[in-house]
């Protein structure tokens, strides 16, 4: 029996639940009491995927289950995530929207097989139309060598592509884990065009940890210059004040010979300023001192910003390259069963006759709580995000 409604999800609904490919913008800001000021959390903000395992993963907070949660739940966890795990005074605010709905598939006799965004109130007739419409039934037996040649011309370039993320995650797997040797999937060794995407990819490794170990370098190179400095002036430091106790101890021998009437005042006046000039020497050296030490704690800040920043975007960069692996191997399955499709119907559509009627069909195939069911549908019946709509045509003999 078809269903005669189904739940439809509203673009404004505040309960909506998460599933696989949803795609989320997150944006996490921290008000510092103490500061009086906003931090922004760039590394955390950012457009996210749920993947197929339902979580998806963000930089400090790891991996978070979000299918069936709604998105002011995954704001809420964020924020208290941070909150412990940095021992934050304030906890931060996570703002979590839904910035696109996870796709719908159409498939079987439509004009334009495959995969299309998904708006809320999208029913059966809505997601034929974004395909096209149902396949003229003139047109099918010219169409289907064709639906073969499309489907294995998009099933080849998407299999480029995947290929390409592929290498470069395993090129993040390396980086990300120190490692010299990229392991790269076998499959891409025993072609041509692999081989080029490797080494590209090893080039890349190399030409990125050669820039971060020259900046990290740098920084090392400049708290060696301030630190022999710091040692010069301390050096310096210790000379002078040697100086300026001699000096005292002469000042003290005149000043008991001018008391007697032994020595000239101009002379006691001399050693005074000499003791005085010293003395200012050794507070400049100080001083200098200081601005040398504090240099070097900036340095040694930047270095880890640096280094923090680097493991933040690798870590960014993985995941969205899971994300988009995962998206395209589910394309290429559609365009694999689209040409199997192809490939099986007939070509003289059964034997129908001029005055055959097609019978068009609908169903919808949905996966709910992990278990996948496929559902006789009709015209005006909703679909859902992640749906897969089969049209089929069947021929009938006229009256």
């Amino acid at each position: 029996m078809v269903l005669a409604a189904l739940t439809v999800v509203s673009a404004q609904a505040a309960d909506y639940q998460l599933g696989a490919m949803d795609k989320v913008r997150i944006r996490v800001a921290e008000w510092r009491t103490a500061e009086g000021a906003v931090r922004d959390w760039s590394t955390i903000s950012g457009d996210y995927t749920v993947g197929p395992s339902g979580n998806i993963s963000l930089p400090f907070v790891g991996e978070m289950a979000a299918t069936g949660k709604t998105t002011s739940e995954i704001g809420e966890a964020i924020s208290e995530t941070l909150q412990q795990k940095f021992g934050l005074l304030d906890r931060p605010d996570a703002s979590v929207e839904l910035a696109e709905f996870r796709p719908v598939f159409i498939s079987g006799d439509v004009q334009t097989p495959g995969r299309y965004p998904y708006a809320p109130d999208l029913t059966v007739l809505k997601a034929v139309s974004l395909a096209g419409g149902v396949r003229r039934a003139a047109d099918a037996g010219l169409r289907i060598e064709r639906d073969f040649i499309n489907a294995r011309g998009n099933y080849e370039v998407l299999i480029a592509e995947r290929n390409g993320l592929m290498a470069k995650r395993a090129r993040l797997i390396a980086e990300a884990g120190g490692v010299e040797q990229i392991d790269f999937p076998k499959e891409l060794q025993e072609t041509a065009s692999g081989k080029k995407m490797i080494a590209d990819e090893t080039a890349f490794k190399e030409a990125r940890e050669k820039r971060l170990s020259v900046q990290l370098s740098a920084l090392d190179d400049l708290k060696g210059l301030l630190e022999s400095e710091v040692a010069s002036l301390e050096k310096k430091i210790a000379s002078q004040t040697r100086q300026i106790e001699l000096s005292r101890k002469e000042l003290k021998g005149i000043g008991d010979l001018a008391d007697k009437g032994l020595a000239v005042n101009s002379r006691v006046l001399s050693i005074e300023r000499s003791t005085a000039d010293l003395e200012t020497k050794v507070l400049d050296m100080e001083t200098s001192v200081l601005r040398a030490k504090q240099d070097i704690s900036k340095a040694t800040q930047d270095a880890t910003n640096l280094q923090n920043e680097w493991n933040a975007g690798i870590a960014q960069e993985r995941q969205q390259s899971e994300s988009a692996i995962e998206q395209l191997n589910l394309k290429i399955s559609m365009y694999r069963d689209l040409m199997a499709e192809a490939l099986a119907r007939d070509p003289m559509a059964a034997g129908a006759g001029a005055d055959a009627s097609p019978v068009i069909s609908f169903s919808i195939v949905r996966e709910a709580k992990g278990k996948t069911t496929e559902m006789p549908a009709e015209e005006n019946t909703p679909v859902l995000p992640g749906d897969v709509i089969k049209v089929g045509i069947a021929a009938m003999p006229g009256n």
